[in-house]
């Protein structure tokens, strides 16, 4: 599933390695640069026990006393000031969706990405690695590595390893916490036998899902989706604008639900439902999360009211309490939402009208509804993500800027564990479907590739599983001396996987055409065994794989294993694993490789099917192949072994994200001689059952 978004730029940014021809290019390569190999190491030791006091070395550094060594002064000015008026303390919680939080935040990562050289922003580093509250620093550092030219390419140690008390239920951290108090420091590690949060409190059906809502791999994905691409980033300053942002915004999302109704219709539930603001929130959420400083996260009851009346009884009314407004802002903004789609227009901060409908203006309204710095007018389109994140999560209303209690839907790493999350962007999404149904459907002679013909396609049986996936969480303990504390501790849960599986298309082409190819996965069936129309269904399709292909005149058979699948990547190597590789390329022990994969990020490669059913769930494959065309980027691209921010990588042709799923389908247009639909199921089974020869050769 190209949730993968990687395709979507950001979404599942396109990670694709340099290739020699327009097949499969080589996803690892090699480093002898001990230069590097130091400066990833050093950058590794910054993210180790984050929540502790670093040494004091790093408060010897002055950023005032420096001010040359960075491009930007006035972004080292601005900080300053804040610095001195004084930033969130640490120990304190920290999210990007408090408007104080982020303004230090994003003070901060301009601090790190002016940096002059690399020398400048490890010193940086590690003074707000002593000085600044961890959250803060972690979101800022994370954030000015990828987006810096000569650190975009260094690996960032699992957000789940880095920060475990976001990704594991309080029960779990209790447990390490324990094993570290009885530890005696002989090196034993010790290992916590984990279930999902819907094994203790199951409030509702919809959390009947955990297994998938929270697992490791999802919610960092949608982390680093945030890092490489953050709402409040100027698409001008930081070259955003090459990449389809406002498209891509779109696209995620549209590709998460997809995915995540996949997933429901495996466990037999259909529809994620659609909620009114005027009516209480029918499912409530139990997180079973723990803040590092001991709070709770925030729960919401079953029927949660959310109406102002109810919602901020007790607190006080003031500007300082916006929040407390969300439910009015939240209805307003998805009023001029609907308006401007509905009109046709968009209105411009001069008050000008942009027209929507002069050709597809999809990444312009994206940007308007991310309310990005790229929106026409992001003071009338407002930060609706923010207010509704708010209102749903049922957090509580803040009496102070720094003392707040975010709900899970108000961290990137927690979001997805919240049913809400997908009720909420299904509404959204449901606007952006709402503006493509007024755009022309796709003719006959769009989709149609003259010449091409898709003859077969096999796919390998389709077999999903569950097995054990251990996490280090030995940051969520407190080290009296953290370089000569050998306890380790780790999690071990069961998470899905499928087997590895090939596919082969055979293509007649009557000449050499070079071209485009997409593969997508999709139900057949509602949750009643009802056959959907494929217009219908059109947005419940999941990218599989998207990658260009020269055709040679005549016979051409297509073969690919889902693991070069480049939309989806495998498990991250663990923080002391890659530390461990890392010391030995420097000692000249041995070479490091390294994974494009480990240095960027993408969809889970675990969750590439949905889970299906032990006696097998009908899908539908949709391949269709088009001519190659040339995006139209704004910078050349250069040879980057990965994918970079702001090239213009993360999209292979000019095509629309999802075509030619993006519009209604008229089924008579539909159906060309270079598409296929066709039936695959999937089986989900026992692991040893699946490693028994029988289950190796039937169902």
């Amino acid at each position: 599933m190209k949730l993968v978004l990687l395709l979507v730029a950001c979404l599942f940014g396109t990670i694709r390695a340099v290739q020699e021809e327009y097949g499969v290019g080589q996803r690892k390569f090699k480093l002898s640069d001990k230069i590097f190999l130091e400066r990833q190491r050093d950058i590794l030791h910054l993210f180790e026990h984050v929540n502790q006091p670093d040494k004091d070395h790093g408060k010897v550094y002055s950023i005032e006393g420096n001010i040359d060594a960075y491009t930007n002064s006035s972004a080292v000015k601005q900080f300053v000031s804040l610095y001195k008026q004084g930033l969130l303390p640490r120990g304190e919680i920290f999210s990007v969706f408090y408007h104080h939080h982020l303004q230090q935040a994003i003070a901060l990562f301009k601090l790190f990405y002016y940096a002059r050289d690399f020398d400048t922003l490890y010193k940086t580093a590690v003074w707000a690695r002593s000085d600044v509250n961890e959250g803060l620093f972690l979101y800022a550092l994370s954030t000015a590595l990828v987006h810096r030219e000569d650190t975009f390419n260094f690996i960032l140690p699992p957000i789940y390893e880095v920060y475990p008390f976001y990704f594991f239920n309080g029960e779990d951290v209790e447990k390490a916490q324990r094993y570290k108090q009885a530890d005696k420091g002989e090196g034993q590690v010790y290992t916590i036998y984990a279930n999902y949060s819907g094994y203790y409190l199951n409030l509702n059906k919809e959390q009947s899902l955990s297994y998938y809502l929270e697992d490791v791999g999802l919610n960092s994905f949608y982390y680093y989706c945030n890092i490489y691409y953050p709402f409040w980033m100027d698409g001008d300053e930081f070259k955003l604008k090459n990449d389809r942002r406002g498209e891509q915004y779109y696209y995620l999302y549209q590709q998460l639900l997809a995915r995540y109704y996949l997933e429901r219709l495996s466990n037999g539930l259909g529809e994620i439902e659609f909620f009114n603001y005027e009516e209480p929130f029918k499912y409530g959420y139990y997180s079973s999360l723990r803040y590092p400083n001991g709070l709770s996260f925030p729960n919401r009851p079953n029927y949660a009211r959310l109406t102002e009346t109810f919602y901020n009884y007790g607190q006080s009314w003031t500007f300082k309490s916006r929040y407390g407004y969300a439910y009015t802002k939240v209805r307003d903004l998805e009023s001029r939402f609907r308006n401007s789609i509905d009109s046709g227009f968009l209105l411009t901060e001069s008050g000008k009208m942009v027209d929507l409908f002069s050709s597809d203006q999809i990444d312009l309204l994206g940007n308007v509804v991310e309310s990005n710095p790229d929106s026409v007018h992001q003071r009338f389109y407002g930060p609706w993500q923010v207010y509704a994140r708010h209102l749903l999560g049922y957090s509580y209303q803040p009496l102070d800027k720094y003392k707040v209690v975010p709900s899970a839907l108000e961290h990137f790493e927690t979001a997805q564990r919240d049913p809400a999350f997908y009720q909420l962007y299904k509404r959204i999404c449901l606007y952006f479907t709402q503006y493509k149904i007024y755009l022309p459907p796709y003719t006959y002679t769009e989709l149609y590739f003259p010449g091409v013909k898709i003859e077969k396609i096999d796919f390998d049986r389709l077999f999903t599983y569950f097995d054990s996936f251990d996490s280090d969480v030995s940051n969520a303990v407190y080290y009296s001396d953290p370089e000569k504390d050998s306890f380790k501790v780790k999690v071990r849960q069961q998470r899905l996987n499928h087997k590895p599986f090939t596919y082969r298309i055979s293509v007649n082409s009557d000449k050499v055409n070079d071209a485009v190819v997409r593969i997508y996965l999709g139900p057949k069936h509602d949750e009643y065994g009802r056959v959907l129309s494929i217009d219908e269904n059109r947005v419940n399709f999941v990218e599989l794989d998207v990658f260009r292909y020269k055709f040679q005149a005549g016979q051409n058979v297509i073969e690919r294993n889902s693991r070069q699948f480049y939309w989806y990547v495998p498990d991250r190597t663990t923080y002391k694993e890659l530390y461990k590789k890392i010391l030995g390329a420097i000692d000249g022990v041995e070479e490091f490789q390294l994974d494009s994969s480990e240095a960027f990020y993408g969809f889970p490669n675990r969750l590439l099917l949905p889970k299906g059913k032990p006696e097998g769930q009908v899908f539908q494959i949709y391949v269709i192949i088009n001519p190659y065309r040339a995006p139209g980027r704004q910078e050349v691209q250069q040879n980057y072994y990965f994918h970079r921010v702001g090239t213009g990588m993360n999209y292979i042709d000019n095509y629309a994200f999802g075509f030619p799923f993006d519009r209604q389908i008229v089924s008579s247009e539909f159906k060309v001689p270079n598409s296929r639909l066709q039936d695959v199921v999937i089986y989900h089974k026992n692991l040893d059952d699946l490693n028994s020869s029988q289950a190796q050769n039937e169902p």
